[in-house]
């Protein structure tokens, strides 16, 4: 089965308090919780498609919310981001947010009844992995013997048997923080300063989590965090992997704890920087203690000082999944730059063997709501894709076009745009993920914690609608299947003067089956299309069509059903094809048949 992959952050996906005040508490925004988390909502998930539930952000993170009266002070706020603090700011691997429980010193009970809840539902569990830094601030409050750092050598920049990389010339260098100037919470007192790294003996400031080796990083660098050290210099890119890294083993160990919880994988975050050696170590070792299922969040580049250099490196070593990054900034060129060209190049690039490995999405907690504004020559990360509807193109056209896992976003489903000046994260078209924040789109379908959409509007509720009937056509036989035939080179007006124009056509297909999808996009700015599509002879004898072919309308905005819109001769669909009328900012999915003579 195809994994259908729902980014669910437990931090805002049940919270159903949308006062959405700017740098609010978690007493004035409030906070979801694992309780929120209920068989009900599970089932509905399931309904909709999903597979697999990420828990995004349950690993106790750096927050400058007292939780003292069970032991866990608040942090520093110079070295904590937004009054709720970076998901992405590990402060314990073997604990769980206290924000998330009902009763903060039963949280991991709470987070272990989640786990069951889950599994009684027919749905895999997977949270974060965040492997390549963790907060300023870290210590293992339940395992003291685990904090990272412990018996660390500071007199070396690197070595392996480091979990740090530490600042060590000049001597004494005291960690200088530099916070945006645009985060002024008010009773927040801030001075720069951070005293377990001011230069004294035993604090020596370390490497900042994006590779800054300064004691002064930028208030755009992750100042937040400090790196972890495999055994590779990223100063020198030379590495020291025997005797084993000491960060492999205390990795390892993480892993194997939240496997005994019942999590069934990991979504590991910026693994590019962690390297693939590491890698083949602690995917093979969790691998050997029962199923387990890695995807990894990566953007490597060749020539770049990091370690990996290649998806393909990460794939070598024992992902099952990596985010298809390149294929969705190609997606979203379409809309800023109006280029179909580069998407379908970077389709026609993925080869066979990748193609069940590449995670497709949308929407993640890192990209741009897609009914955030479009903001036309801005680049990916800049730019919506200006309205909720642009699924009813896109979800088809993107989601259809591979065969491995599908990334869902929890509040994608009913439109949520990403609108609020939040605190930290300021507006910027996502949804924060370093302040107390609601999803008030998302709220409606939750209603109260009965998950049953009441509060949805009539829109809302085909757009849910749409993307059930989408996913669950994500697990049709031909999409999980090798088959992958790009038709823009023979559906074109050069070719054939009644094609509609511009489109994106291609098909998915078991070679042999005797049966296709066609995908069908409408990518004509306001405009309806409406034309014949052709299938050329070479991708029919592919197909294993001899004769003749039934073409059915399976999905369309008003959903999936069986329209059917005829039966042609083999050389008919190739001369002449079936005609199309697709509305603007659509997509239409096709089936062919083979029909016996």
């Amino acid at each position: 089965m195809r994994p259908i992959i729902y980014q669910l952050v437990v931090r805002y996906f049940g919270n159903t308090n949308v006062t959405n005040a700017k740098d609010g508490d978690i007493l004035t925004n409030g906070c979801g919780k694992f309780n929120d988390i209920t068989a009900t909502s599970i089932a509905e998930l399931e309904k909709l498609g999903v597979t697999h539930l990420w828990l995004t952000g349950v690993l106790r993170q750096a927050t400058l919310t007292d939780y003292s009266e069970i032991g866990l002070d608040a942090d520093d706020p110079d070295v904590v981001k937004g009054l709720a603090g970076s998901l992405y700011a590990v402060r314990d691997y073997y604990d769980v947010c206290p924000d998330y429980a009902s009763s903060p010193p039963q949280r991991m009970v709470e987070f272990e009844r989640l786990v069951d809840r889950i599994h009684d539902g027919g749905l895999s569990v997977l949270i974060d992995l965040v492997p390549n830094h963790v907060s300023r601030a870290y210590h293992c409050q339940a395992f003291p013997a685990e904090t990272l750092g412990r018996g660390d050598d500071q007199s070396q920049f690197f070595t392996s048997q480091n979990h740090f990389f530490y600042l060590v010339d000049p001597p004494h260098q005291q960690l200088r923080i530099s916070k945006p100037d645009s985060w002024n919470p008010r009773g927040i007192v801030f001075d720069g300063q951070f005293e377990p790294e001011d230069g004294t003996e035993g604090h020596t400031p370390r490497v900042t989590g994006n590779n800054i080796a300064s004691p002064n990083p930028g208030p755009t660098d992750w100042y937040e965090t400090v790196k972890l050290n495999y055994g590779f210099n990223f100063v020198t890119r030379e590495n020291t992997y025997d005797p084993r890294p000491k960060t492999w083993t205390s990795m390892d160990q993480v892993i194997a704890y939240w496997q005994s919880k019942g999590v069934d994988g990991f979504r590991c975050d910026f693994a590019h920087y962690v390297p693939k050696e590491a890698w083949s170590f602690l995917i093979e070792r969790a691998k050997q203690r029962r199923p387990a299922f890695f995807i990894a969040e990566a953007y490597p580049s060749e020539g770049s000082s990091d370690p990996v250099h290649s998806l393909k490196d990460l794939v070598d070593a024992g992902f099952d999944a990596v985010y298809h990054y390149t294929a969705y900034n190609a997606a979203k060129g379409i809309y800023t730059d109006g280029n179909i060209d580069a998407y379908e190049q970077e389709q026609l690039r993925t080869t066979t063997d990748m193609r069940p490995h590449f995670a497709l999405y949308l929407e993640n907690h890192d990209e741009r709501r897609i009914a955030s504004p479009i903001v036309r020559g801005s680049g990916p990360g800049a730019s919506g894709f200006g309205s909720a509807d642009a699924a009813y193109q896109l979800g088809p056209l993107h989601l259809l076009s591979g065969n491995g896992p599908v990334l869902i976003y929890n509040g994608q489903e009913v439109g949520e745009p990403g609108e609020g000046v939040a605190g930290f994260a300021g507006e910027n078209g996502r949804t924060t993920f370093f302040d107390y924040w609601a999803m008030p789109e998302l709220a409606k379908w939750v209603n109260g914690h009965l998950y049953d959409g009441g509060g949805l509007t009539e829109r809302q509720k085909d757009l849910r609608t749409f993307y059930a009937d989408l996913l669950h056509l994500c697990q049709d036989d031909s999409i999980g299947a090798e088959g992958f035939w790009s038709l823009r080179y023979y559906n074109n007006a050069v070719l054939f003067p009644d094609c509609p124009e511009p489109i994106h056509v291609f098909a998915r297909f078991r070679p042999g089956s005797g049966r296709c999808m066609v995908v069908v996009a409408n990518l004509h700015p306001g405009q309806e299309i409406s034309g014949n599509i052709r299938l050329p002879s070479e991708l029919s004898e592919a197909i294993g069509i001899s004769s003749s072919i039934a073409v059915l309308l399976v999905l369309d905005r008003r959903g999936s059903g069986d329209t059917s819109v005829g039966t042609y001769t083999r050389r008919e669909i190739q001369e002449n094809g079936f005609l199309v009328r697709i509305p603007n900012q659509i997509s239409h999915v096709y089936w062919l048949q083979a029909v016996s003579p």
